[in-house]
This record gives C-alpha cells, structure tokens and sequence, in this order.
C-alpha cells in the first residue's frame, strides 16, 4: 500500500514506489527531487538556506544545500539508485516579501536557487523541471511509482514537471 511520506523544513525523506514524498509550504525555502525512473527511488529535501559554511552552528545538516543534496544522494543510492540515471526538479525560491533596497543577502529565494543548480551541476545530475521565483508559496510531491514532480499553488493551480 502506497504511503504518503511528509518532508518537513530543513528535512530530507527517500522512499521507493508506490510511495509519494511530499513538502509543503515552500516559500523562500527550495524543494529538491531526485529520481531514479528504472529502479523508481528517490528523494525530496526542504532546503532553507543555501550554505552552511556560513553558519556559526550546523546541528541539521538537512537544512542547508550543499550538505541536504549529497546526504539525501547517498541514501538514494542505498536504496538502489543508480546515479548516473538520477535527474532532479525543483521549486520554491520565491522572494516572499519585498522590502525596498533589498540587500543580496536578502535575495534568499534567488540564492538557495542559485545554490541548488550549483550543486546539481558539480554532481552531474540534470536538471529537468524548475518551478521557482516569484512572490507565492508552494506545495511539492513526488510520486515514486510514476515520477511525476507535482507543484501545488493556491494562486497558480497545479502543475507536474
């Protein structure tokens, strides 16, 4: 029997099919899929923030970009994987709030964006779907029996990547 698997912020889960990976509230923050379509495993992150090499303490490795991806790769490749047939969809980043001279650091949404991509390309992974920007939150699921990537908004509907 299919099982719904809840992501929580700064939370990774990896499940195979029949299962369904889902996030919800995606503002500023980015999900990340990953999916195997032959062996039909794969994972989804809630990303908050781009870096941890900033931060002044990394309890939770899984809210930050460049440790969430690799760690969740790592437990998709425990559950048969296979690497080199991975691709990834994404989305969130949006800039919630608008504030007038918004400083870079601001920019939160566009950064972990940028850092997400970033790390997607140094691991070889493609980068198929992308649903990100903009000012409105997101709800994401990935459906492990057929890999779809589904974005759910309450101002832009539904759509799969």
């Amino acid at each position: 029997m299919a099982e719904l698997i809840k992501v929580g912020m700064a939370d990774y889960k990896v499940g195979s099919s029949p299962d369904t990976l889902i996030s919800y509230g995606l503002g500023s923050c980015v999900g990340i899929a990953l999916f195997d379509p032959i062996a039909k495993v794969g994972g989804l992150s809630h990303i908050m923030l781009p870096d941890s090499s900033s931060a002044r303490l990394v309890e939770n490795p899984a809210k930050f970009a460049d440790s969430a991806i690799p760690l969740m790769l790592n437990d998709i490749l425990r559950l048969g994987g296979n690497k080199t047939r991975l691709w990834a969809k994404i989305a969130g980043g949006a800039q919630m709030f608008t504030f007038a001279n918004t400083m870079e650091i601001m920019r939160i949404g566009d950064r972990n964006t940028d850092a997400v991509i970033s790390i997607l390309r140094e691991l070889n992974i493609p980068l198929l779907g992308r649903d990100t920007g903009g000012n409105y939150g997101r709800t994401v699921e990935l459906k492990l029996d057929i890999g779809i990537f589904r974005v759910k908004t309450i101002a832009k509907g539904e759509k799969d990547l």
